[in-house]
């Protein structure tokens, strides 16, 4: 998926938690071996090229493409799998996928844990747990400075897009054009799939990101601008400290 991903499991490391972590990275590397668009041995870029049908994928890629669906219906069509005229789906699969193996952690029971894809985080939180998370996101503009902390009790998902690490790789799907109303956008919400796409398509909105973001039940964001101002939607304060 040309990234890197990390945990932080916080739980007691029983034999079941070991196991399931070890799942977990097969899990990924599995994932990347279906969808990567790096490998043109993967059922995407080979479903790319015509050289096989959606018939004959496995089961995740139609699971995929459904949700994949869903965002572009969902988003106006500001989230696209076809951003640059070829299929593409990672602006859901990496969230999809962290947010996965943060659940068979879950399900063996590793409720204290961070699923880090990318930069996007999919955190536990038990419910008798004291000590929040802190989750400090990076100043697109200044390097090594914050534009804030993120601090959260219960579960969280936090996703960013921006210009800084790839440049401006993000692009309005109605002309191709690159987008540059925003330097970074990091959204909240409940899940890492959806908040991750999300991010995606609101960057892609430029200057209607935040009409439509309030539109959206659960999730929040937070944008700084290409000038250093940044705006916030309207329950976003809840998440900074």
């Amino acid at each position: 998926m040309g990234t890197v991903f990390s945990f932080d499991i916080r739980d007691e490391p029983t034999p079941a938690i070991r196991r399931a972590l070890a799942q977990a990275v097969r899990q990924l590397h599995h994932v990347d071996a279906v969808f990567s668009t790096y490998r043109p041995d993967s059922y995407i870029s080979r479903l790319n090229r015509g050289e096989i049908r959606l018939a004959e994928c496995p089961p995740e890629v139609h699971e995929v493409m459904s949700l994949c669906a869903e965002a572009t219906h969902d988003s106006d069509g500001y989230f696209s799998i076809n951003p640059a005229g070829s299929l593409d789906p990672s602006g859901l699969v990496k969230g999809w996928a962290a947010e996965a193996a943060s659940h068979i952690l879950y399900n063996a029971g590793a409720h204290h844990t961070c699923v880090n894809g990318g930069g996007d985080l999919q955190l536990r939180t038990p419910a008798d747990h004291s000590t929040p998370w802190r989750i400090g996101i990076a100043h697109p503009l200044l390097p090594g400075e914050l534009a804030t902390v993120i601090t959260t009790g219960r579960d969280l998902a936090v996703a960013t897009s921006g210009t800084a690490e790839r440049g401006a790789h993000i692009v309005d799907p109605r002309d191709g054009t690159p987008v540059t109303a925003m330097a970074s956008l990091t959204v909240v919400g409940p899940r890492l799939t959806m908040t991750d796409v999300y991010a995606t398509a609101a960057f892609a909105r430029g200057d209607g990101a935040r009409a439509w973001l309030e539109t959206l039940p659960d999730h929040e964001a937070l944008a700084i601008l290409p000038d250093g101002h940044r705006w916030q939607t309207s329950g976003f304060g809840q998440y900074e400290s």
